[in-house]
């Protein structure tokens, strides 16, 4: 009867292991140096520590994927991402992945990637190297709603899931996770911790695993494993003066190569040298190791370091076959050799993270049937060798890091891979491993080298998101983004409707000041109106309609006289976006021409979407666009896009605005400050899209901004009712806008700024002393009331129907508004200069009142 690979330590210590009869197959055990932890929890099934068919090492965790899946449903498994943990998890976690079947895969990495920004980060506090991080390509890839699969080889106390779990739910709250994990060896104390947690967190938590039960320690073991570990390696030590051997179980105690790295085995209990224990001398010679050229497909990720998805599955596993062939035929295995007891044994090695590459690679070579194929790769982690049957890790590799680790120089492992009674060892590696220390004379291959006849390097190319090509995708058009029809206007905006960014407006502004974050980076909750609210809109949107058809014949034709006989109209999103829409519908109504229009995204203190504008001039002349907004306050945004366009020669910073009260601009219908019905309203108004966002983790470098589509508010909304209620005037207004229009191309319409020495006047009138926390106009202070915490509405003295909405508005939030004579616009309004939590100043971030 086969000895169990834990009876050394549990002899020794008195760790058992408890439950499921099934653990002792699963699991053997091991010492190691850590002060946090002494045993080591072997798995049989891993392919990390003890080499294994590669077939039951994908199928163990194919499989759980295949339970989640169930466990999901179709709907949830279809909107679910898989997180594999570095490094011991990040094969797992493929292999779980593809079980799923149709989720994307991401791991994380303890490898900074330059250019690549993180998405986040958590740290696994018993871990040798604890630090985390999360790289995806594709930022929005873990901020989806659906549930998120967390998959590691053992779930021992939950820690490590725990700071997961609390570092992605702060900024990606979702309802549901699931946890996969080969063994649940938590206490009972630990299972309630997790409850509580899903609990507070409000979300559901499932655990799906091979084999549950607990691992007993008895009082005292972390000092007496650490006790013991140091007696062996003192032991190893001691005995490494012999020239280098091939180790394996039952070799000599002499650790294999006298130098400081080598390979440790032990002899009849006795523990290998460790790394540095033994005695210098000379380190294996190096060797002439024979490459193989994979035929690796372009562009598919090494790994999910980055993001891995089904249709980058799809085409590995296409290519996998061929691959296989081309390693099989480089060691000499011949394609129609028939199975026997003596076939070759070749190990397939992956390298740290690059777990599932070599992993796939070597399922493939076992299906070829030329060989025997174990499957395991190196590691970080230092783990004490004795050369037990009854010991889980028999022999060791120790060489040096060579993949430039960003926490410097150190020691790697290859474990039970000397002494093994492998013919041929194909070591796989990504490009930014293999250099000069791979190849160093104690370096990994000549680790190999010394104790298995046959090396074969394979390399797979890094993946490197920076290096891609910028692919810009095409504009979203309604009905899948927006209610808008799809000539109405195209969206250069990335949808991010999956995601959750609403906060209410208190906690929004509390996080702003706080920690300095960008009013950009989260949205405010979507307005309801009431009854009495949408009532007022309807009426003053019946009795305004001539008046903006009015301003729209008139901004319109001053631009096709004196911008662009054939414009290009690209909307400031997403005041300017109807705006936009009524400007392109009066050019076809008026003169059948069918304009380009196109919606972008300007954030205030970070400018105007780069890759948008890099769009527009691949597709259009820049000197043909027009920028397009829906009225003017102090001009901040005006100031914001020519500064912007500064890096983009050609386009004319010049916004054109239905209503210019605050005389920033040349280009517009009117100056008068009056009620606009779209500024009443939020995105029920705008196609019901919401404002743009701009966040490092959601908007990469090469991605447009972001904004949601609002579908759930479909029966509130009114924005082609908006549309066509203006529209059905344009025939009524057509004398009186080319009167508009000979009067404004005959005007000397130059910028004169009164509204912004207004601003200044009533700062400083009121108290305030900062520009910032004065909203000026009538579509200002809707938004002042809509979006932020006002002090004070200030109204024009027998302002009319104009302001209807805002003295509602002011009344459901008790705000006061008072009459004042001679004010510049016809209401402005306040933000508190003592509560600045709604404030944000020109930069985008919170301010502090004087």
């Amino acid at each position: 009867m086969a000895v169990w690979s834990g009876t050394w330590v549990s002899e020794r210590l008195g760790v058992e292991l408890t439950g499921d009869p099934r653990l002792r197959e699963l699991l053997g055990l091991a010492l190691r140096r850590n002060p946090k932890r002494a045993h080591l929890l072997v798995s049989h099934v891993l392919g990390k520590h003890v080499p294994q068919s590669p077939g039951v090492v994908w199928r163990s965790g194919r499989d759980l994927g295949v339970r989640v899946r169930e466990l999901l449903g179709p709907a949830d498994a279809a909107r679910a991402v898989v997180l594999g943990y570095a490094e011991t998890a990040t094969g797992l976690g493929h292999s779980v992945a593809d079980g799923l079947g149709t989720a994307p895969y991401l791991h994380s990495t303890r490898r900074p990637v330059p250019g690549v920004a993180p998405a986040g980060g958590f740290e696994e506090s018993h871990s040798h190297a604890t630090s985390h991080l999360l790289l995806p390509e594709d930022p929005a890839l873990l901020a989806g709603p659906g549930p998120l699969v967390l998959v590691d080889d053992e779930f021992s106390t939950g820690n490590t899931v725990l700071n997961t779990v609390r570092a992605l739910h702060a900024r990606y709250p979702r309802d549901r996770y699931v946890i996969v994990a080969l063994v649940d060896m938590r206490s009972a104390a630990d299972r309630d911790r997790l409850e509580a947690f899903a609990s507070e967190i409000g979300a559901r938590v499932d655990l799906v695993t091979l084999a549950a039960g607990t691992v007993l320690l008895p009082e005292g073991v972390l000092e007496r494993g650490q006790a013991l570990v140091a007696e062996h390696e003192a032991a190893g030590a001691a005995a490494g003066a012999g020239p280098a051997a091939r180790a394996g179980a039952g070799a000599s105690g002499a650790a294999a190569g006298t130098g400081a790295r080598g390979a440790s085995p032990g002899a009849g209990g006795a523990a290998g040298a460790g790394a540095g224990s033994a005695a210098r001398g000379d380190a294996p010679a190096a060797t002439d190791v024979r490459r193989v050229e994979l035929g690796w497909p372009d562009g598919v990720p090494d790994g999910g370091r980055h993001g891995f998805t089904p249709a980058h599955r799809a085409r590995l596993d296409a290519a996998l076959p061929a691959m296989a062939a081309r390693v099989a035929d480089a060691l000499g295995l011949a394609p129609d050799a028939p199975r026997r007891a003596d076939a070759p044994r070749v190990l397939v090695l992956g390298c740290e993270e690059l777990m599932y590459a070599p992993l796939a690679l070597g399922v493939a070579l076992e299906e070829l049937g030329r060989a025997e194929v174990r499957f395991s790769t190196t590691t970080r982690s230092p783990v004490l060798a004795v050369d037990d049957p009854g010991y889980a890790i028999r022999t060791r590799l120790v060489f040096p890091a060579h993949d430039d680790p960003a926490d410097g120089p150190g020691d790697r492992y290859a474990y039970n891979v000397a002494g093994a009674g492998f013919d041929a060892v194909v070591a796989v590696v990504d490009s930014a491993a293999d250099t000069p220390a791979l190849h160093a004379p104690d370096g990994l291959l000549a680790q190999l080298a010394a104790h298995v006849p046959h090396v074969l390097l394979a390399v797979v190319p890094s993946y490197a998101p920076a290096e891609r090509a910028t692919m810009l995708p095409n504009p979203l058009r309604g009905p899948a983004f927006s209610s808008y029809a799809p000539d109405d206007v195209g969206w250069l905006l990335q949808d991010l409707s999956g995601v959750r960014l609403e906060a209410p407006t208190e906690e929004r502004e509390e996080a702003i000041q706080s920690g300095g974050a960008h009013y950009a980076e989260s949205l405010p909750v979507e307005y309801q109106p009431s009854d009495r609210y949408q009532a007022l809109f309807h009426t003053a949107l019946d009795t305004s309609a001539a008046r903006i058809a009015r301003a729209v014949g008139a901004v319109t034709e001053t631009v096709l006289a004196e911008r662009s006989p054939r414009p290009v109209l690209v909307s400031l999103a997403r005041a300017g976006t109807p705006v936009g829409v009524l400007m392109r519908r009066w050019a076809l109504h008026r003169h059948g021409l069918d304009l380009p229009h196109y919606a972008v995204s300007i954030v205030r203190g970070r400018g105007i979407d780069a890759n948008a504008l890099r769009w527009l001039q691949q597709h259009h002349d820049p000197a043909d666009v027009v920028f397009v907004d829906g009225w003017t306050g102090k001009g901040a945004i005006t100031r914001e896009l020519a500064a912007a366009l500064e890096d983009f020669p050609g386009f004319d910073p010049e916004i054109a605005v239905l209503a210019d009260p605050g005389s920033c601009v040349r280009t517009y219908g009117t100056r008068e400050d009056f009620l606009i019905p779209s500024a009443c309203l939020n995105s029920t108004v705008s196609g019901l899209i919401s404002r743009t966002v701009l966040r490092a983790d959601l908007v990469g470098p090469h991605d447009f901004h972001g904004a949601k589509f609002y579908r759930e508010l479909a029966g509130a909304d009114v924005s082609t009712a908006f549309l066509d209620t203006v529209t059905a005037h344009f025939d009524d207004v057509t004398t009186a806008v080319d009167a508009d229009v000979k009067d404004l191309l005959a005007t000397d319409r130059t910028p004169t700024w009164e509204g912004w020495a207004a601003v200044e006047r009533i700062s400083e009138e009121y108290g305030i002393h900062d520009v910032n926390l004065v909203k000026p106009g009538v579509g200002e202070t809707t938004r002042v009331l809509l979006r932020r915490v006002p002090w004070k509405i200030l109204a024009q003295r027998g302002a009319g129907a104009d302001l209807d909405h805002v003295r509602l508005l002011a009344e459901q939030r008790g705000v006061p508004v008072e009459e004042a004579d001679d004010l510049h616009y016809t209401c402005v309004g306040l933000i508190h200069p003592k509560y600045t939590r709604g404030a944000t100043g020109a930069d985008g971030h919170a301010v502090t009142g004087r």
